[in-house]
């Protein structure tokens, strides 16, 4: 394949990528709660993108239903790098109780099995910390916390 070609290809499936995370932040502002739940699993794929991190973090602090907090944070959290990491950082440093309890839920459900998985959140939490500030690196003190209360149940031989 052709350099020129590879580029063609590749901005293809940005524009493709873009307009999935278009339909899905739509999906976001749904009535229903479901809807709003599966468009958060869903747009947690594209995390990376600036367009999606606001309507990612506007789930995770979903006002109407826990359930989209729940289950947007799972799916951030399950991403394991620091887009993702980000979003629930940012959520932990403006969040009332309710939330954080939820968000807390789903990090346990996430890291609570393999010590490895919990450790390398950790450190990107650590590194959010240092590399960031305001929302981000304020939640990713909190976001630390929770992490360093798991007990994992899987640890190194």
């Amino acid at each position: 394949m052709t350099d020129d070609l590879k580029e063609v290809t590749r901005q293809m499936d940005d524009d493709l990528r873009r307009a999935c995370a278009a339909a899905l932040i739509g999906l976001a502002r749904s009535d229903d709660y479901r809807d709003r739940a599966d468009a958060g699993r869903a747009l947690a794929s594209f995390a990376e993108l600036p367009e999606a991190s606001g309507p990612l973090l506007k789930l995770v602090l979903d006002a109407d239903d826990t359930f989209v907090t729940l289950t947007t944070a799972e799916a951030l959290l399950r991403r394991k790098d620091t887009a993702g990491l980000a979003i629930v950082a940012s959520a932990l440093a403006v969040t009332a109780s309710d939330h954080e309890d939820w968000i807390h839920t789903a990090a346990v459900d996430v890291f609570g099995v393999l010590a490895a998985d919990r450790d390398s959140a950790a450190a990107l939490c650590e590194d959010l910390i240092r590399s960031t500030d305001g929302a981000p690196s304020r939640g990713a003190g909190r976001l630390l916390d929770i992490l360093n209360a798991i007990d994992p149940v899987l640890r190194p031989a």
